[in-house]
């Protein structure tokens, strides 16, 4: 299970697929793949229209059924995705520089580290606008992280290893000054908006996170959260992994590089959580 994303972009895969039959496929292709390792691994030479497992999808707080899925049909249904590959050559919301380089994820569980790494990203007071800015966004947009805390209640028992959408049965916390901001606080306002973060939203993720710089001018500021694109121009991505960094840190650094893109090129970035 993870969360995946896709850049909306105007572009004639997602025009003819759309970004949610896009991930769909991608996940699809992925999965097949693995359970064919699987049975190779196991000595099991059947071939992909032979091999089956029972899968269930769920999404948080809403099990699903058990489900008899056969690789052959994935990989039957993701072979579209060839057809277009060409198209993401050059395209600029390619961030991996590969086919449906615009999509990523973010594998659950959300680890203890990445959660702590979140809060560390965020500014303190000495870096006055971007933080008054983070403490009336909190107050004024309701980011008590009710959502992300109500699923973590019901996510398992103590034991990480029972646990499905995060390590840690209790989000982490930090102090900024006068503000306290904990890990759900800080994933409801990343991942709590919707389907879509939208150019403005992200623009302000991307401060808060310490991803472009943050040494600007309040209208600087106000720029990056409107449509204009003066300030966009000319502010670098400026994120990257320690080299003890774990798997979930390595993750959100690409979905952070990813939005950054996403605003860069005034479009929204699709989540399926």
């Amino acid at each position: 299970m993870a969360i995946d994303y896709i850049i909306e972009y105007d572009c004639l895969p997602q025009a003819d697929l759309k970004p949610a039959g896009i991930l769909e496929r991608l996940k699809e292709r992925a999965r097949a793949e693995e359970i064919i390792q699987w049975f190779r691994a196991a000595g099991d030479t059947r071939e992909p229209n032979q091999m089956g497992f029972d899968f269930t999808h769920s999404t948080p707080g809403v099990p699903g059924e058990k489900q008899l899925i056969v690789v052959q049909d994935l990989l039957d249904h993701a072979a579209v995705l060839g057809d277009y590959a060409d198209y993401c050559a050059a395209c600029p919301a390619n961030r991996a520089r590969r086919p449906f380089g615009c999509a990523g994820f973010i594998q659950y569980p959300i680890s203890a580290r990445a959660e702590i790494w979140l809060l560390e990203r965020l500014p303190v007071p000495d870096e006055p606008l971007i933080w008054l800015l983070l403490k009336q966004g909190i107050q004024k947009l309701g980011y008590d992280g009710s959502s992300v805390k109500a699923l973590r209640e019901t996510d398992g028992g103590d034991g990480a290893a029972e646990r499905t959408y995060f390590e840690l049965p209790i989000a982490p916390e930090r102090r900024l000054g006068e503000l306290r901001v904990s890990g759900d606080q800080v994933l409801e306002m990343i991942f709590g908006v919707g389907k879509r973060i939208i150019p403005n939203h992200a623009g302000i993720l991307l401060l808060f996170l310490g991803a472009i710089e943050r040494d600007l001018e309040a209208r600087e500021i106000q720029a990056i959260s409107s449509d204009g694109d003066s300030v966009r121009g000319r502010l670098a991505f400026d994120m990257a992994a320690d080299a003890d960094a774990d798997d979930c840190i390595r993750e959100l650094i690409a979905f952070v590089e990813t939005l950054y893109i996403a605003w860069k090129l005034n479009v929204a970035l699709y989540m399926d959580a």
